[in-house]
């Protein structure tokens, strides 16, 4: 369990359309094997500390002859967002696929001092 000690939450929340590619003949849709797709997500607004962040599928889109695989993850998760990594392998035929997100966590206040670099995938508080 991660415990919160500011009295300043923030929820963000999105959602993100992965790929198209049955008209497009794209991977998903025509090879077989592993593949993967990636797309970094960035928040509204940066956390004062890395969030919890959550994914999950809103739309899909799949051959209905061939079984559906698949795997997803929130990964690289930073104060101003996260890559959303989906997967798929073997034979599986993915035409489209649309993702949802919700990112909850602490939020700077006005007397913390943040540690800033010019990457924001890199902010943080001090301590």
């Amino acid at each position: 369990m991660r415990k919160i000690k500011s009295a300043f939450l923030g929820v963000d929340q999105g959602a993100v359309h992965l790929f198209s590619d049955y008209d497009t003949d794209g991977p998903m849709w025509s090879r077989t094997g592993d593949r993967e797709v990636a797309k970094r997500i960035m928040f509204s607004e940066p956390y004062a500390r890395p969030p919890a962040v959550t994914v999950q599928i809103a739309m899909l889109d799949s051959h209905s002859d061939h079984f559906l695989r698949m795997s997803y993850d929130a990964t690289d998760v930073t104060c101003a967002g996260f890559t959303l990594v989906f997967k798929t392998w073997s034979d599986t035929r993915l035409a489209q696929v649309k993702m949802s997100w919700q990112a909850i966590g602490e939020l700077p206040q006005d007397d913390d001092w943040l540690a800033v670099s010019q990457d924001p995938d890199h902010w943080a508080l001090t301590d």
